[in-house]
């Protein structure tokens, strides 16, 4: 200790009076320092994807009729019930993403001034890479921000966001009114199109010359010099097919009913966007789609061969992969050591038609509402846990049932499912979660996956064209509603009735084509955009399942919904429209 005293009374004489007084310099890169420091640059584009709205499982299904949890604090429960405010708004993006869209903009304004290699031919590359990188990024926030924003307003407008293509300064006019919603969907169209014609479709090394795309082998660049930009190394960055897959997306937003009056894009825009996607799976995707694609997430090999970016056929978009066990900590019912957050409903499980096709409520189902379960769907046990379903790495049964004797059963305990139901999709079953002997999985987060694609295609296709019309793709609605299921293993000993007996009513197609979307995608946040930008109810009651000594009851309502009819469109938040006087409200909030 006497010692220590010593050093700590001696330190001051060891500094130097200069360094003692003199401010010391600040670790801090002017402007002209970002044109010879690449990965410094590069940091500016980097903040994109730190803030990726996709980057995370938001499971705001439970804002939907979807699912419910039981977390009372949970953001979503609380908006679903009534407590969603324009300052109290879980769906909030426009900071977040505006602040990322600034980033980007900074970007854009330096990139051509970067010394991006020693090598000129490289450096171009380079430069031509992380520009289309950047317009991409730019497209997938604003569509984001109007999934989240964009709305009509008092005057009767579809409005979007004020549309940002040059930083921000300090002494830049920040009251900026909102930009039309068409001007908005215009801008991602811009974007898209400069990624497109800076980007490769998809990123890969290359040994041959004669795959260098022309414009760079007219430069005289080697396989070596564009696979050291555009090679395997690349892959999972923003690509010119995803940045189509972003208008393609977004081109579907504005032919929907909640804003196709606000735009000139039709279904056949957006049915077009999606198949300029698919096309890239071969001549025919209807006949290309991955067979492991409902379980990408469970495939335990092909997620060990995900390494270096690697994506399985259904992936056209993903996260890195992470070994944890934090998904199934919070998922996995109580007695597997689960926090069992999220509960499916008796309104989804309803949705899962019978083996043979039908809906459960048609006449040729054969459903048996004393033994639920049985020939139903094959996608029902593979992504929801019901009474008596087998779940975790001892594929133990899980007793749901009201009479249960543990904390699985309904409501038995805070962390007990509220619906009779556990999400199962998403969740390696492989995991133990018993903290006293925890093994951990790999997982990925998937950005876009081509089912999404292939559902989109499936509803533009029919609202323009009619089930089976193909508008010169050579593959129409019904032709990818049938392989989807098709793969799911529904109607297989019926060549699908069902879908063959509606597949000459466009209404019906509908119907269904909304019912495989609900399915495939669910929990993987796509219904609470949906029901909006269908004008869909979506103030139905969560609804559950009481079995009590092998009696199975609806329960009517688990949870009620208590969205007022402006709340098909999210705010603006309060405390902007306080600060700009030209920022207007969307109608209601």
């Amino acid at each position: 200790m006497k010692n220590i005293f010593k050093l700590l009374v001696m330190i001051p004489f060891l500094i130097s009076c200069e360094n003692l007084f003199e401010p010391a310099p600040e670790n801090f890169r002017n402007v002209e320092s970002l044109y010879n420091e690449p990965s410094f640059a590069q940091g500016l584009l980097g903040h994109a994807y730190i803030s990726n709205p996709l980057g995370s499982w938001s499971f705001n299904d439970v804002a939907t009729d979807d699912a419910v949890s039981n977390d009372p604090g949970n953001n979503y429960r609380r908006m679903a019930t009534g407590q969603w405010r324009s300052n109290n708004n879980p769906m909030d993006r426009w900071q977040y993403l505006r602040a990322s869209v600034q980033y980007i903009n900074q970007f854009i304004e330096l990139v051509d001034d970067v010394n991006w290699a020693s090598d000129p031919l490289v450096s171009e590359m380079f430069r031509d890479r992380m520009k289309g990188d950047a317009y991409g990024m730019r497209a997938l926030y604003m569509y984001h921000l109007l999934l989240n924003h964009a709305g009509w307003g008092e005057d009767g407008q579809c409005l979007g966001i004020p549309i940002l293509t040059h930083s921000e300064t300090v002494s830049s006019e920040f009251n900026l009114p909102r930009n039309t919603f068409q001007q908005c969907i215009d801008q991602i169209y811009a974007d898209v199109e400069l990624a497109t014609s800076l980007l490769p479709s998809s990123y890969g090394d290359i040994s041959s010359e004669s795959l260098v795309p022309e414009k760079y082998k007219a430069k005289g660049v080697t396989a070596a010099q564009y696979t050291r930009v555009f090679g395997n190394l690349s892959r999972n960055r923003m690509s010119g097919a995803i940045a189509e897959a972003v208008r393609a997306q977004a081109t579907l937003l504005a032919a929907s009913p909640a804003y196709s009056t606000g735009s000139s894009y039709t279904w056949e825009d957006a049915a077009q966007q999606m198949a300029i996607v698919l096309n890239r799976l071969g001549s025919n995707p209807a006949n290309q789609i991955d067979p492991k694609g409902l379980t990408w997430y469970a495939n335990a090999s092909d997620i060990i061969n995900t390494n270096s970016g690697i994506n399985v056929k259904e992936i056209l978009w993903r996260g890195g992969r992470e070994e944890n066990r934090t998904l199934e900590e919070d998922h996995f019912p109580p007695s597997i050591f689960g926090r069992g957050r999220l509960n499916p409903t008796q309104n989804l499980v309803d949705a899962f038609p019978m083996a043979n096709g039908y809906p459960i409520t048609h006449t040729s189902a054969g459903y048996n509402p004393n033994n639920p379960y049985a020939n139903r769907d094959p996608r029902l046990s593979l992504y929801i846990i019901y009474n008596g379903s087998k779940a975790g790495s001892q594929n133990s049964v899980i007793t749901t049932a009201a009479d249960g004797i543990n904390n699985d059963a309904l409501e038995h305990a805070e962390t007990s499912t509220r619906t009779g139901y556990y999400m199962k999709k998403l969740l390696r079953q492989d995991v133990n979660a018993n903290p006293s002997s925890p093994t951990n999985q790999f997982h990925y987060k998937p950005f876009i996956r081509f089912t999404e694609i292939l559902l989109g295609y499936a509803e533009a296709a029919n609202e323009a064209w009619g089930p089976t019309g193909a508008g010169g793709n050579g593959y129409s609605a019904y032709d990818i509603i049938k392989a989807i299921r098709a793969r799911a293993g529904v109607g297989k000993d019926n060549n699908d009735a069902y879908l063959e007996s509606v597949k000459g009513n466009k209404d019906a197609m509908r119907e269904l084509i909304h019912n495989e979307r609900r399915l495939e995608l669910c929990f993987e946040g796509h219904r609470f955009w949906d029901l909006r930008r269908w004008k869909a109810p979506i103030t139905e009651a969560a609804k559950g399942i009481n079995i009590t000594a092998g009696v199975h009851e609806v329960i009517p309502s688990v949870e009620n919904r208590s969205y007022a009819d402006y709340m098909y469109y999210g705010p603006i938040p309060y405390d902007e429209t306080l600060k700009f006087s030209a920022l207007i409200q969307n109608k209601g909030w």
